[in-house]
């Protein structure tokens, strides 16, 4: 089984617009509301492919009762932590060649003993865990030494652990030594320090994190791709979406294919081809909606060994 902990969830409203106009009236062609945060997306996901996966988060208001409502919805297994505060509420505006403006709420204060309830109930589910996985933001109050402390439980229960973050959480976490980590372009060029302008770039950045003792870098370039880096491996792939819809989760499909795969006993680059097969359906799909199995049909991924290092990213 595969565990996601969210710290920050949101309930995600998504806004089809003709063209988003600041400072004007701009009317909507349609909405959906999802249960958002990248590890309720991963598990989603996870689940809509028949893989087991169970999320943990907290949730708070009248937003946090939405939530759960909606994952029951979506038959996600989840564990619950009720907090004071209230569940935030996301808002994407979606253009009609996929161009998406988000607006994120910081989301609730945590206070310490909720911290600790969320990395107890996580302890909790890990013996029945293969992967652990820590995704997102971090709230309000929660020290960016959270997901570094989701390793050390994921080493303590003998459970592999990714994570997806940014900023000092994403850059603690990888001092402590995670099984993998999933940043896209901007995230990993902050992490490192550099701009990053070139796929060379990029995979030289992974290559310092493993050597660094990170088990494995995989690199979400939206357009432009992907990439893995491990210790005996550096592996591109890529799938051409013709009519995207939305790219808001996307990444985290992406993650939850990868999961499934490595979870299943497979070899990275088997992998990362269907982590990149997932989040191209996601993309042709409305607002942060998840792939089924029929969305993967007719996905072309191309595969590389030995990419261009001169390729810009976009």
């Amino acid at each position: 089984m595969i565990v996601s902990i969210t710290p920050n969830p949101s309930v995600d409203r998504t806004i089809s617009v003709p063209g988003f106009r600041v400072g004007e009236v701009n009317r909507a062609l349609s909405s959906r509301i999802d249960p958002g945060g990248k590890g309720i997306n991963v598990s989603r996901a996870l689940t809509s492919m028949g893989s087991r996966s169970l999320a943990v988060l907290p949730t708070g208001g009248p937003e946090g009762q939405l939530m759960t409502q909606l994952l029951t919805r979506a038959g996600v297994s989840y564990r619950a932590v009720p907090i004071v505060g209230q569940t935030r509420m996301n808002v994407a505006a979606v253009e009609p060649d996929g161009t998406t403006t988000k607006f994120n709420e910081a989301g609730p204060v945590l206070e310490g003993t909720d911290t600790a309830a969320l990395l107890q109930q996580v302890s909790l589910e890990l013996p029945a865990a293969d992967w652990l996985v820590g995704c997102g933001s971090l709230p309000p109050g929660v020290p960016d030494d959270f997901y570094a402390r989701i390793v050390a439980l994921g080493r303590e229960h003998g459970v592999r652990v990714a994570v997806d973050s940014s900023g000092p959480p994403l850059a603690v976490a990888v001092a402590a030594g995670p099984d993998l980590i999933k940043p896209n372009h901007e995230e990993l060029a902050e992490l490192v320090g550099a701009p990053l302008a070139t796929l060379g770039e990029v995979i030289e950045a992974a290559h310092t994190l493993v050597a660094g003792g990170v088990g494995a870098v995989v690199v979400s370039l939206g357009a432009d791709g992907a990439v893995l880096v491990d210790a005996e491996r550096c592996v591109w792939a890529g799938a051409r979406v013709s009519k995207p819809r939305s790219t808001v989760g996307a990444g985290d499909c992406l993650l939850a294919g990868l999961l499934s795969e490595l979870h299943a006993g497979h070899d990275p680059e088997r992998a990362l081809i269907a982590g990149t097969t997932w989040g191209a359906a996601a993309v042709r799909l409305p607002g942060s909606a998840v792939p089924v199995a029929a969305d993967l049909q007719d996905i072309d991924v191309t595969v590389s060994h030995h990419p261009d290092p001169t390729i810009a990213i976009s």
